[in-house]
């Protein structure tokens, strides 16, 4: 199946971004990376914002589809305990540069953030209020911990070894499977 232009757009500025950073997003960085005129993008997109928005959405959607792959299914069919190891494979291994300043940019408007919020809250929503649920709260403290790492990387732009990170994961995910949840 042919990849869409739109598709083909918005993959050429999440490389401008990997090289970049999310402040280099404009009409002519990301039409030079798609092989495009500034004109051939402003046929898809009508402003930056849009183009933006459109990223967020397209990177979103693929780190979802990577917790889908990790987990073997769909949120909707996994266990809390396995939507969550997903979530923290996804953020502790595999998850771009991209994905993640534009996670951390889009916490900066309602309206950026909210593909970012659609996926965690799927993949992994906030703990039951009952904090007697050792669970939820193991399910917590972990989404926290992966979170942790991710941000910890995005802004201090170190990756670590990647025998490290899965060591971390591992780690993080035994937290969730200790009770069988």
């Amino acid at each position: 199946m042919r990849t869409s232009k739109r598709t083909q757009i918005l993959e050429a500025a999440a490389r401008v971004v990997e090289r970049e950073g999310v402040k280099s997003v404009t009409f002519d960085s990301v039409a030079a990376e798609a092989g495009l005129t500034k004109g051939g993008l402003l046929y898809h997109f009508a402003s930056r914002d849009d183009l933006v928005q459109a990223i967020h959405q397209h990177l979103a959607a693929q780190w979802e589809a990577g917790m889908a792959a990790a987990a073997g299914k769909p949120a909707s069919e996994a266990t809390a305990a396995e939507r969550l190891t997903a979530y923290t494979r996804v953020a502790t291994q595999s998850a771009t540069r991209a994905e993640l300043l534009f996670m951390l940019e889009g916490a900066t408007t309602t309206e950026h953030a909210a593909p970012w919020n659609a996926v965690i809250e799927r993949w992994a929503p906030p703990p039951a209020p009952a904090i007697d649920d050792p669970a939820a709260l193991d399910r917590f403290i972990a989404r926290l911990a992966a979170d942790g790492l991710w941000l910890y990387e995005s802004l201090t732009a170190e990756r670590l070894a990647p025998d490290l990170r899965q060591a971390i994961a591992e780690r993080i995910a035994g937290t969730l499977n200790r009770d069988g949840d």
